[in-house]
């Protein structure tokens, strides 16, 4: 693939992240988590908050790691702008955070999210910049799936 091929689905992958994982009418509940585990699912419950406010700003600079914003800037514009018309498409839709592990400064968090009545589970990644949790990235782990019938 060619490099500029390699920037867009970048992006697109990004954009993905975000209406799949982050659009949320409720935040994710950091409840039980304490430490360091506590700080990143603060991280993603501020992420599920500004895709719902649609906050392009705040989802480029305080909740998408450098790695993941500058991709998008490189496939032809901005975060921003790579993220606006993509939040105008989202429903509301319920995210638990799972489960959460964390190695010095890198983490993963296990989600479900449920989006019409279909479930996916997810692992975020995140990594820390200048003291703060960021998304770097996803990785699904079981596909949207419609509830068992019977």
């Amino acid at each position: 693939m060619t490099s500029s091929l390699n920037r867009v689905m970048a992006g697109a992958a990004i954009v993905a992240l975000t209406v799949a994982v982050g659009a949320c009418g409720e935040t994710a509940s950091t409840s039980g988590y304490k430490g360091e585990s506590h700080n990143v699912a603060q991280t993603i419950s501020n992420f599920q908050s500004d895709v719902a406010a649609h906050e392009q700003k705040k989802l480029c600079e305080r909740d998408l790691a450098a790695a993941l914003t500058g991709q998008l800037t490189r496939s032809g514009g901005s975060c921003q702008a790579a993220l606006k018309n993509q939040l105008l498409q989202i429903d509301a839709t319920g995210l638990t955070i799972e489960a959460i592990a964390v190695s010095g400064g890198k983490a993963t968090a296990r989600v479900k999210s449920t989006y019409s009545g279909k479930t996916a589970i997810s692992a975020l990644t995140l990594v820390k910049e200048g003291g703060r949790w960021k998304i770097s990235g996803t990785t699904a782990i079981r596909p949207p799936q419609a509830p068992k019938k019977g």
